[in-house]
């Protein structure tokens, strides 16, 4: 066993990250425990310094319940592939998980428009967009979204169109966020957790993040990063 225990940090979270990609959940305790040479507890303090560092998002009883773009309980959408179904963190997640698991290249991603419950079930695949009017509307600033990363993923939801964004907006008192049509979206998604399930993977820094966002037609004051996302 290694003497510093902060070096399985990595081996911990490629084996949250493969879990959650190849079967659709959270690691179990037994298989965490082997990725940190068989120590549970050295798996969870893993745990915690991977929190801290924005790679994943834990509950208060130490479960992962987000490790984006894949979520351990419902926030809103399911991602069907053809081997494995997921939750998905948010529209910009679900989008994002057939970019990033090679085996399911194409999947059905399933919702409802927080303005009207209407249904929404979109094919999504690495080659082209989805057709569609549908557009995603994101509440929480790029700079704020690690203020309170659930609410901000619960808040990136699919809308039929801007005029449902609207109503639900004044039902629910919040402010104009961005919207996004389903190519924009799409392009925001495709690229976003490349190498996120390889060894190695670094977070873009606050910089990287803007100029990736411009590359997908997101400029202007909410998508300025000031902090990592």
């Amino acid at each position: 066993m290694r003497d510093d225990d902060a070096s399985w940090d990595e081996d911990v979270r490629l084996a949250v990250y493969r879990a959650f990609a190849r079967h659709g959940r959270a690691p179990t305790a037994p298989e965490l425990a082997d990725a940190a040479g068989g120590s549970l507890a050295v798996a969870k303090q893993a745990l915690h310094r991977l929190a801290a560092a924005h790679h994943l998002v834990l509950d208060e009883c130490e479960h992962v319940v987000l490790a984006h773009p894949f979520a351990a309980k419902s926030l809103g959408f399911s991602v069907m592939g053809s081997h494995t179904l997921w939750w998905g963190g948010c529209a910009w997640d679900s989008f994002a998980i057939p970019h990033l698991v090679d085996a399911e290249p194409e999947v059905l991603v399933a919702t409802r428009c927080p303005g009207c419950a209407q249904p929404h079930a979109l094919v999504v695949n690495r080659a082209v967009p989805p057709e569609g009017a549908q557009v995603a509307h994101f509440l929480v600033p790029a700079a704020r979204m690690w203020d309170d990363v659930l609410h901000t993923c619960a808040n990136q939801r699919l809308f039929c169109c801007e005029s449902c964004v609207d109503a639900w907006l004044a039902e629910t008192g919040q402010p104009k966020g961005s919207v996004l049509d389903l190519v924009t979206l799409w392009r925001l998604a495709r690229g976003w957790y490349a190498g996120r399930l390889e060894r190695g993977y670094r977070r873009r820094e606050p910089h990287d993040a803007v100029a990736y966002f411009a590359e997908a037609g997101l400029t202007g004051p909410f998508w300025a990063a000031t902090a990592g996302v």
